[in-house]
């Protein structure tokens, strides 16, 4: 392994994550804020939820009440007068359901002069529920979506109508009451009723595009759930002002400017990366074959959100798998690199980050007696890359904006 690389490229994915923490971005969105003569309750939903509602609270004039429901393991303290709840992700589970049933009682029967400061970051969908069906047929089709390789678009598009504070059903149920909404981007253009499924934003999608969604991938859902499908979310709100604050664009420029201040001359391919997890791996690593002749020192920077279609029962992540991927197209380069991170510190359902791979990855992995494309087949780039000392491993971060993988030459 070549360790100068390695050192370089998770300082700048450090860096860049470090850039984009939430906490300023919050407290700027909040300067102009002014509170109703009412109540203020702070709600705070998903990954970033904790240090979120932490900066709220920091810049709030008083808050009467809050609830935070973050991921298990983001809880990193107490927030006065808040109180913080832990759920599961990317699989909803009962913690959530209860957790979300504490919000709704919270901010039941307002009135026009309260206001309800609603935080949310990416991992909402999963965090903030309240099923109209069963929480294990919840939790099957979360699985059957996962395992399908559809888009974060399609997955909202049906988890919206299965719930009753997803696709604006939130908003609607805090009215008359005034709802200020901050949004951290998870998703490739910021589209607001697909982030965390737009709890607090009118819907775009319709009955149809749900049900095109279940025939697409051959869904297997209850015909309690097709019911469901078939009742319409809201499509106008007019008690929501709404902020986006963070995406995976920053998260790209910060990466840049990390690499230049190590003396590479950086590049951005693009920060709407959505394709497959392995083709955009092979692509990159093609990219750094392409140009690892040149005699320069080079940083190619890319953000977004891939997807895997699993077809084995191993442990791994999109950004593992990515990584993964590049490995034969750069193996014997000696001066050559990849590594790709989820911002969020958490990649599928494993304590690693990401992964990274070099012109020594093949080799290595060949010594273990593994091959890329049987650990791809069984979608365990995990323990392929644990096994080569290739796993990243941050811990929570504090904010989620996407993913982000950087390429070095030289």
């Amino acid at each position: 392994m070549n360790e100068l690389l390695r050192a370089n490229a998770e300082k700048i994915v450090r860096g860049a994550i470090q850039a984009v923490q939430p906490d300023a971005a919050v407290k700027r969105a909040l300067s102009a804020f002014q509170p109703l003569a009412g109540r203020t309750i702070l709600v705070a939903v998903g990954k970033a939820a904790f240090h979120m509602a932490k900066a709220a609270a920091e810049v709030l004039p008083g808050i009467d009440s809050g609830i935070v429901i973050t991921k298990y393991g983001h809880v990193e303290g107490e927030i006065p007068g808040v109180s913080c709840f832990e759920a599961g992700h990317p699989v909803p589970d009962e913690k959530g359901f209860a957790a979300t049933r504490e919000v709704l009682a919270l901010t039941e029967n307002l009135d026009a002069d309260d206001t309800v400061v609603f935080l949310l970051s990416g991992g909402g969908s999963a965090l903030f529920e309240e099923p109209l069906i069963s929480g294990q047929e919840l939790a099957d089709i979360t699985n059957q979506l996962l395992a399908s390789g559809a888009s974060i678009q399609e997955m909202n598009t049906i988890r919206k109508r299965l719930s009753g504070v997803k696709g604006g059903r939130f908003a609607k149920h805090c009215a008359p009451a005034r709802v200020f909404s901050i949004v951290l981007s998870d998703i490739v253009g910021d589209p607001l009723d697909m982030i965390a499924s737009g709890p607090a934003c009118p819907d775009s999608t319709t009955c149809a595009d749900a049900v095109q969604v279940v025939q697409k991938y051959g869904l297997k859902l209850s015909n309690e759930a097709m019911q469901a499908l078939q009742k319409e979310t809201p499509k106008t709100l007019s008690n929501v002002d709404t902020q986006i604050t963070g995406s995976v664009r920053e998260l790209c420029g910060a990466a840049a400017k990390e690499a230049e201040a190590l003396g590479y001359e950086a590049c951005i391919l693009t920060d709407s990366l959505t394709s497959e997890a392995r083709e955009a791996g092979r692509f990159f690593g093609s990219v750094l074959k392409t140009h690892a002749a040149d005699g320069k020192r080079l940083a190619f920077i890319a953000g977004g959100e891939t997807v895997v279609h699993l077809t084995g029962k191993g442990l791994g992540g999109r950004n593992q798998e990515l990584a993964l991927s590049a490995a034969p197209e750069i193996d014997g380069l000696s001066n050559t690199a990849l590594v790709s991170v989820g911002s969020d510190g958490t990649d599928g359902p494993t304590d690693a980050a990401g992964g990274y791979a070099d012109g020594e990855t093949m080799q290595a992995l060949a010594a273990k007696g593994l091959s890329v494309d049987a650990v791809l087949q069984e979608n365990d780039a995990y323990h392929g890359l644990q096994a080569v000392d290739g796993l990243v491993i941050t811990g929570p971060t504090g904010t989620n904006v996407n993913d982000v993988a950087v390429g070095l030459i030289g």
